[in-house]
């Protein structure tokens, strides 16, 4: 009996010992608690990951059609720079990227043959002379009855036809920009100035001196920008929402950083390219520094005067599903075990005593559901009330998810 009585109290004894491990290891886990809501930051730390401050803007986000185009210049501001007659280059005065004025002279060429023309008009110019002289004396010789009245007649359409004559040859001239008032003085010219049809900026430039030219034949293209048009591609479930003079706010597709503005002129009233989207043409409004026709953009079309709480995307960082921000606060990050705030008061003490600075900015991380997202800023719907102009990490929110999920909430 005192052997099995024994027995039974050591099993007891062993029992009890591993309840008692058991609870340790409960207990020790329970301490083992999630990462806090929030994290610290130095100024040095902050300074290196690039963080930024901002606040909850109300930005026109919901109320907004997303669409895709390019810019385009109207036909009706663009031209080709060619010569009305054949001929030589003898100068050319352009090259791509160069700014011309409406008439300025771009290039100049030689042709023999326009000294045929000159020459019909001079000669012309002495036939009427002599037939307007001729006139006046048939009409004397008619009033004095020393003549007949056909003689008149005949002159007076001789004098009809050389005016024609001279009128036609000074038209031709005054196309290859020769003056026919100085051919009547006995100048001239073989060598024919080129000026640009329309003022804007040489985008490509064909000939070259000493190259033969004709009418058919352009030797360069000039392209007025400020002119710019808009051309988007809207589904045809948005078109009631469209209207001419509507805002678009657009960003170019490679380099969203700048936002440009335009104003719908003209809604399309076919499908373009045999799919389901509408062309809708738009003039760009304001600063076009940096925009070239063909660039591909992304617009933002406003159909309402609605406004949301939005960040940009980038403030918006995920953490196993959820996604939160980082709210500027005055409180102080958690920490769970003494042995952690004995150490970090010893750490602190050793600091204080080397003379370092250990100043940090608190942050707290707040969750949010994520709505419409456009030109760089996205939508977001907080769970927990804050302050108006609350501070908020815009920029670098990352950096401060990876030192909270790094360190669990417990580094100083």
């Amino acid at each position: 009996m005192k052997k099995l009585f024994l027995i039974i109290t050591i099993l007891n004894l062993l029992a009890s010992c591993g309840n008692k491990k058991t609870e340790t290891v409960k207990e020790e886990e329970h301490h083992e608690e999630a990462p806090g809501t929030i994290v610290s930051l130095t100024e040095e730390q902050i300074k290196t990951a690039g963080i930024q401050l901002g606040t909850i803007e109300l930005k026109n986000l919901q109320t907004s059609i997303k669409a895709n185009g390019m810019l385009s210049v109207p036909n009706e501001n663009k031209a080709f720079i060619t010569s009305v007659n054949s001929g030589v280059i003898k100068t050319l005065l352009i090259h791509p990227g160069k700014y011309v004025k409406k008439g300025q002279v771009v290039a100049t060429i030689v042709n023999p043959d326009v000294a045929n023309l000159q020459q019909q008009l001079q000669t012309v110019n002495a036939q009427i002379s002599l037939a307007e002289i001729e006139y006046k004396r048939q009409r004397e010789l008619v009033a004095g009855d020393a003549a007949p009245l056909k003689n008149v007649q005949r002159v007076q359409t001789e004098l009809a036809t050389l005016r024609v004559t001279r009128n036609s040859l000074q038209k031709q001239l005054s196309a290859m920009g020769i003056s026919a008032s100085s051919v009547g003085r006995g100048n001239i010219i073989t060598t024919l100035t080129i000026t640009a049809p329309i003022s804007g900026t040489v985008s490509n430039v064909i000939a070259q001196i000493g190259s033969n030219v004709d009418p058919s034949t352009p030797l360069a293209e000039i392209v007025n920008n400020s002119r710019l048009h808009l051309d988007l591609f809207v589904f045809e479930k948005d078109l009631p929402r469209l209207h001419a003079n509507q805002t678009i706010h657009f960003t170019l597709t490679n380099n969203p950083g700048k936002e440009y503005d335009a104003q719908i002129y003209s809604i399309g009233t076919a499908f373009a390219n045999e799919t389901k989207t509408v062309p809708i043409h738009a003039v760009v409004m304001g600063d076009k520094t940096g925009l070239i026709e063909g660039m591909n953009i992304t617009a933002v079309i406003s159909i309402g005067t609605n406004v949301v709480p939005a960040v940009p995307t980038e403030a918006i960082v995920n953490s196993q599903g959820q996604d939160y921000i980082f709210v500027l606060t005055t409180a102080e990050e958690e920490h769970h075990e003494e042995g952690e705030k004995e150490e970090g008061h010893e750490e602190k003490e050793a600091g204080h005593k080397e003379g370092e600075s250990h100043a940090t900015t608190n942050f707290e991380r707040i969750a949010v559901i994520k709505g419409a997202t456009d030109v760089g800023y996205t939508e977001v719907k907080l769970l927990k009330d804050l302050p108006p102009q609350t501070k908020i990490i815009t920029k670098g929110a990352f950096f401060a998810l990876a030192k909270m999920t790094n360190t669990g909430g417990h580094e100083h």
